[in-house]
């Protein structure tokens, strides 16, 4: 389970490189450098893997991507009721319109999907999937904007917290042994 799936998805879906966010300043370093497409990717690629990453904490929800071949909106399954809010942050972070940023999290989605299929593909179970998301949180942190607080939106404060962001060896030992203690939740999400 290598997959990097942050950049499994930026290359298949053809989007601008993503930035790593800074721990101390919260922001990518090149923020007022670039494009509204580049911040449309470095914002809709981690809020949707955020939100898949939450998504998986059930066994419901891992049930839900083992059997559901063809569902048609994925996003809105990750969300929930918290969709538009999601991509009215996504847009407001990129400077563009909801609809723009709501194709773009809705191609992510499906990406991701895709992606997290292939990567358990010989032995899809609630605990591969489960455990395949769980090695990616940091992927996805490291790389989601403070700034939009989706910690908000999918009621999980640790999100948004600026050690998820830090690296080096002590940071590294101390998210391995994060990884390890953290556990699916039985409950469904709020």
């Amino acid at each position: 389970m290598a997959t990097n799936i942050i950049e499994t998805i930026q290359k298949n879906l053809g989007l601008p490189a993503l930035e790593k966010i800074d721990p101390n300043s919260q922001e990518t370093k090149g923020k007022s450098l670039r494009s509204s497409q580049d911040k449309l990717a470095q914002a809709a690629i981690p809020a949707v893997l955020a939100a898949l990453y939450k998504f998986t904490r059930t066994d419901e929800g891992c049930q839900a991507i083992i059997s559901n071949n063809d569902n048609p909106d994925w996003l809105g399954t990750f969300f929930e009721d918290r969709e538009k809010s999601a991509v009215d942050k996504v847009a407001l972070y990129a400077a563009v319109m909801p609809g723009e940023a709501e194709s773009v999290m809705v191609n992510v989605a499906d990406e991701a999907i895709n992606t997290l299929k292939n990567s358990i593909k010989t032995k899809p179970s609630v605990d591969n999937i489960r455990s395949f998301m769980a090695d990616q949180r940091h992927n996805i942190l490291v790389y989601l904007p403070a700034a939009m607080q989706m910690g908000d939106v999918l009621n999980d404060e640790s999100m948004d917290d600026r050690t998820n962001k830090m690296e080096g060896p002590v940071s590294g030992f101390m998210h391995r042994i994060e990884k390890m203690l953290s556990k699916g939740d039985e409950s469904k999400y709020p």
